[in-house]
């Protein structure tokens, strides 16, 4: 493999940690720039990626091989580090190459004066790296602690441990799934295609030789090979992008039943697009129409151009805690709230590292005043689903049940009926989908339906979800301190 495939993966590392850039955003024009096609291009997209999501776990292997603390080592010569024990433990490079060619980026990243003196030190420590396979080097940190200790599990799987926290208490009884959680977490997922209803049928999209069906969603296919921008029917906005947990929850919307239906429909938070535009397909089947409200001008313009051509849908730009919608009501609407993302670490190498306790706190506010704006914009009859791409109790569960315990003319419903192909769905009556289970992003659901006439107390029927244990309980407060 050419040094300029881990020069690129180098620079990639680089720009995450000193511009806060995303991988997935730098890496495409990292990889032009370096003129970097084919197996090249593969090669510094697994370097890249695998070491950012990995950090953790390698971090502690070169705890046991540097002398000094990781944070005194100059982080250019950790990141060289790190992409040497990626290729060591988890690539097939054979170790010379994983080494030598590490100490080269070192040479070359410690240029004039102490080059030399920096490929000593990589070489040095990436030849005790290389003395033990990754097996040994978790029994040896692992020592005597038991293999569901979650300090342990967090450093094994590369999480921050208040993630990993929080996942066991949104496991709940299946707590002892955790690592099969988080190692599904450290394996990149394959693109998710949806195509576009009144645009493409499945049927297109799964004969194209790069597609394979999806597993759940009746409107996926997954890419089995090449990037989905190399697919004309992508490029030209009949299929898009799309992973199956974040359509099947607007499937679910477009299936719930609504009184006296006038195919009126809401997407409160619609940037990028892509719910939005499935949404604007499955509206315009039934002679309906979206209203998509985006923030953001520059994000709003992207959902406009995801709509189908001639399409009667229309976006609204500005806040929908301010319902720029006006008095209008609507039958169905999209809660696509702002949230962490811990359902989609798998797709976003970096993004464990990136998120803290703090946003839950900063997030939590915004996410209940949306939803409460939803069910204000709902006709009575009508549905609103509130949908996360994190399993965080305070994301999705507590949401839910606090606005709802403040109304007495909305009352949940049970989401797992409008999933009927969709296994292991739980006691309900929310959805949360897992990556290990479903092999989704950890999309949740809730589906809540306005009243005509406001609801006795006792009638409500609002079991929202198992009450918390105290140590759950003490979990959630330590992680929101």
């Amino acid at each position: 493999m050419s040094d300029r495939a881990r020069e690129a993966a180098l620079e990639v590392l680089r720009a995450v940690r000193e511009d806060d850039a995303y991988a997935n955003l730098v890496l495409a024009q990292i990889l032009h720039g370096h003129g970097l096609t084919g197996r090249d291009a593969a090669f510094a997209t697994e370097l890249a990626y695998g070491t950012l999501r990995m950090r953790g776990w390698y971090d502690a292997v070169l705890a046991q091989c540097v002398t000094r603390p990781l944070e005194k080592v100059e982080p250019v010569m950790l990141d060289i580090l790190r992409m040497g024990v990626h290729q060591l433990l988890a690539m097939r490079v054979p170790d010379h190459a994983a080494v030598d060619s590490s100490c080269v980026l070192a040479r070359a990243a410690g240029a004039k004066p102490g080059g030399d003196s920096r490929a000593g030190f990589v070489n040095a420590v990436l030849r005790k790296v290389a003395a033990k396979d990754a097996e040994t080097w978790a029994e040896q940190i692992r020592g005597d602690r038991p293999d569901d200790d979650p300090e342990w599990l967090a450093t094994r799987w590369s999480h921050p441990a208040w993630i990993v926290r929080a996942l066991r208490s949104a496991l709940g009884e299946r707590s002892g799934e955790l690592a099969e959680l988080l190692e599904a977490d450290d394996i990149p997922a394959r693109p998710a295609l949806v195509a576009r209803p009144g645009r493409m049928t499945v049927d297109e999209l799964v004969e194209l030789p790069e597609v394979e069906p999806g597993r759940w969603s009746p409107l996926a296919g997954t890419l089995v090979d090449g990037r989905p921008e190399q697919l004309a029917c992508v490029r030209d906005g009949r299929a898009g992008v799309q992973d199956e947990g974040s359509q099947l929850v607007a499937l679910a919307l477009s299936r719930a039943e609504v009184d006296d239906d006038h195919g009126r429909w809401l997407d409160t938070c619609a940037g990028p697009g892509g719910k939005a535009a499935l949404l604007d397909g499955l509206a315009r089947e039934r002679g309906g129409r979206l209203v998509a409200v985006e923030q953001h001008p520059h994000r709003a313009a992207l959902v406009e151009g995801s709509f189908a051509p001639g399409s009667s849908s229309i976006v609204l730009t500005g806040d929908a805690r301010q319902a720029p919608w006006g008095d209008e009501q609507f039958d169905r609407v999209l809660v696509d709230a702002p949230c962490t993302g811990l359902g989609a670490l798998r797709r976003r190498p970096e993004s464990r590292w990136r998120r803290t306790p703090a946003d839950l706190a900063s997030l939590g506010g915004l996410q209940r005043d949306l939803l409460r704006s939803a069910l204000d914009a709902v006709k009575p009859g009508g549905v609103v689903a509130y949908v996360t791409c994190s399993p965080h109790l305070a994301e999705t569960e507590y949401v839910v049940r606090d606005v709802v315990g403040q109304r007495d003319d909305v009352v949940l419903e049970d989401a797992r009926p409008l999933l009927p192909d969709v296994t292991d769905l739980g006691d309900g009556p929310t959805v949360q989908l897992w990556p290990h289970r479903h092999g989704t992003d950890g999309m949740f659901l809730a589906v809540m339906r306005r009243t005509a006439t406001p609801l006795r107390h006792e009638d409500m029927g609002r079991e929202l979800a198992r009450p918390l244990s105290e140590e759950e309980a003490s979990w959630l407060e330590a992680d929101l301190s």
